[in-house]
This record gives C-alpha cells, sequence and structure tokens, in this order.
C-alpha cells in the first residue's frame, strides 16, 4: 500500500511540474502541419534537410490551411506542432485565437508564389474561360437580366457562356478549410463578380452583403468538395473528361502529362506569367513559425533557415522545379532580413 501511495506521488508530481513549467520541453524533430499546396514544397525541404544535416528528418502533415492553424494556435508545449504551412495570410481572428492560447511569437516566412489552376484531362476539351464565367458558373446566386440576384441556373458551361462546351457544369475544388479555396474565391470568384456594376457597388453600401454574394460557391451538385488531396483531384479528372478541378500550379506543373490547364482572361497559367503577376489567380505561399518553439526544438531554426536559402527558394533553388515561383531579389532580401531579425 505504501509503495503504491508513493508511486501516485511521484506521478502526480510529474504531472504537476509539465503543468506548471510547459516551456521546459524539448524536441528533437520539427513537426509541420498546413497547406496541401505548400506541404510538396515543405516535404521536399524536409527530406533533403534530413539527409543533409545532423537533424531528425521533419514530419510534414497536410491538413488544409485552416487545419492546420488550428492545430498551430492550439497552444505552445511538447503536443502541439512547431510550424504549419498556408496558401494565404494567417487572418486577424486565427492571430487572436494563437493569443488566447499563448502563441504570442508568430514569424511569418513568405516562400514564394503560386497560381490556382481550372484544369481538366489532356485528352478533353479546351477551356477559354473568364473569370465572369467562373462567377456564373459557381457563385450560389447570380443577377439575372434585371441585375435581381436569382438562385444559381447554370447547368452547363454553355448556359454560362454560348461560345463554351455544352458539358454539364462539374468542378471539383478543396473544401472551407482550405486555403486554395480562399484564394479562389478572393481572386477568380470575386473579381468576376466585380464585373456587375449592381454587385460592385454593394462593396461601398454594404461589404458584409457583397461578400457573401461574391464568395458563396453553389451547394446543388455543380461544384463537388474532392478534399485536400489535389493529387486526388488529378486522378479523377483523368477518369471524367468532363469535369474540371482546381488546384495549384505546383500540381499541373508535375501532372502535365495528365492534366491541362484552361486559358484565364485570355492568360495561360505560365511560371513566367505568374511572377509578372499577369495570371489573374496568383497569390503568395507561406509557412508560420511559432517563435516559443525556437529554443525547445533546436532544429527549428535551421530548418526554416534551409527553406529560405538561395538553394531551396532562390532564383534557381529547386524547389522552382516543383513548381514554386521564386520572389523577386529585392523582396526576397528583405524578407529573409525580417526573419532572421524575429528568430534572433
Amino acid at each position: 500500500m505504501l509503495n503504491m501511495k508513493k508511486t501516485i506521488l511521484i506521478a502526480l508530481a510529474a504531472s504537476s511540474t509539465s503543468l506548471i513549467a510547459p516551456a521546459a520541453f524539448a524536441q528533437d524533430q520539427v513537426r509541420i502541419v498546413g497547406s496541401s499546396t505548400v506541404y510538396p514544397f515543405s516535404t521536399v525541404v524536409a527530406e533533403r534537410f534530413g539527409r543533409t544535416s545532423s537533424y531528425k528528418t521533419p514530419i510534414v502533415e497536410s491538413t488544409g490551411t485552416g487545419g492546420g492553424f488550428k492545430l498551430f494556435c492550439a497552444g505552445p508545449g511538447p503536443e502541439t506542432v512547431d510550424a504549419s504551412n498556408a496558401s494565404r495570410a494567417i487572418k486577424g481572428s486565427e492571430v487572436e485565437l494563437c493569443a488566447k492560447n499563448g502563441v504570442h511569437k508568430i514569424i511569418e516566412v513568405k516562400i514564394g508564389y503560386d497560381g490556382i489552376v481550372i484544369a481538366n484531362a489532356k485528352g478533353a476539351v479546351n477551356f477559354n474561360i473568364t473569370t465572369r464565367d467562373i462567377f456564373l458558373a459557381l457563385a450560389k446566386e447570380v443577377p439575372n437580366a434585371n441585375g435581381d440576384m436569382i438562385k444559381n441556373p447554370a447547368v452547363t458551361w454553355s448556359d454560362v457562356n454560348s461560345a463554351l462546351p455544352t458539358t454539364k457544369i462539374e468542378v471539383l475544388g478543396p473544401p472551407p478549410t482550405s486555403g486554395t479555396r480562399d484564394a479562389f474565391v478572393e481572386l477568380a470568384m470575386e473579381s468576376g463578380c466585380k464585373t456587375f456594376p449592381k454587385i460592385k457597388a454593394l462593396k461601398s453600401s454594404d461589404k458584409k452583403s457583397y461578400k457573401t454574394l461574391c464568395h458563396t460557391i453553389r451547394e446543388d451538385g455543380a461544384f463537388i468538395e474532392a478534399g485536400e488531396n489535389d493529387n486526388l483531384i488529378v486522378q479523377k479528372l483523368v477518369a471524367n473528361h468532363n469535369a474540371l478541378g482546381i488546384f495549384g500550379f505546383s500540381f499541373l506543373d508535375q501532372n502535365s502529362d495528365k492534366v491541362k490547364a484552361a486559358i484565364i482572361n485570355k492568360v495561360d497559367v505560365s511560371f513566367d506569367a505568374i511572377a509578372d503577376g499577369s495570371y489573374p489567380i496568383s497569390r503568395p505561399l507561406f509557412f508560420y513559425v511559432k517563435g516559443e518553439h525556437l529554443k525547445s526544438t533546436p532544429s527549428l531554426k535551421p530548418f526554416v533557415e534551409a527553406f529560405i536559402s538561395e538553394a531551396a527558394t532562390g532564383e534557381d533553388g529547386y524547389l522552382s522545379d516543383r513548381g514554386l515561383i521564386p520572389m523577386g531579389s529585392k523582396e526576397r532580401a528583405a524578407s529573409i532580413a525580417s526573419i532572421k531579425a524575429k528568430m534572433n
């Protein structure tokens, strides 16, 4: 009985110590969650880091940008992640969640740019569309001839624009937790939405209604949530030549033998078109570092340094071969200086 009491007291003391001093932990392996778009880039860096350094290979999981931030903002400590990949900037509400849970030192690391493509199978019909077409095809509500909003009646692409194919509108895309989804509705849907003067006028008079109309995707089967796995979308497009899919340029680049991208606003997606801003659906890519973990996870700082190195994310870095669009030299230099200052 005495031995049992002693064991319980020791266990309670250990538990109490971990609760009182959560910052005293140390872990030898970086853990990363987040964006499915940034995942391939992060994985390549992690694998090289594991091979070329004395540290263990970081663990990288694809959870989607929104899901990643929930895990990242859960708090500091041994049961939480060190970094989160993101295909959009962190939201104010997510910063507040982090602060509420004790994560105050959030370091933003911009790694470059990516384009969002609308693609279909190699052997399928070619698509040449505008952001206005995209809005009219995928918005929950669209304006009628009088400019009044009605439930989207379009069934085929030719219902949207008579110059488009008569095939049924069937678009595979990411869920609401995805940063790609957030960027798509902001860059593609809203761009098309603003071409209607009556809706555009709402932006200054009723911003909430404007955002709801421009950002809400229909839920009647024309848009199909295909999860966070972009490779799965590619597979489904190959199996169904009538469907289109939404994913990052890097996945198009890696699967150019299977799928092709639509021309949007008369611009064909390419490395150069994304880099110079002429492609209309392009966005920056990030990962976020938990500053509280820089000391407790010794390999975290060296991993970040490997990620932002010239060899990885520079103009001729190995990630450009994977589809990442590098930042210009001035922007890159300023970004790296800011990141290093925050890590010191």
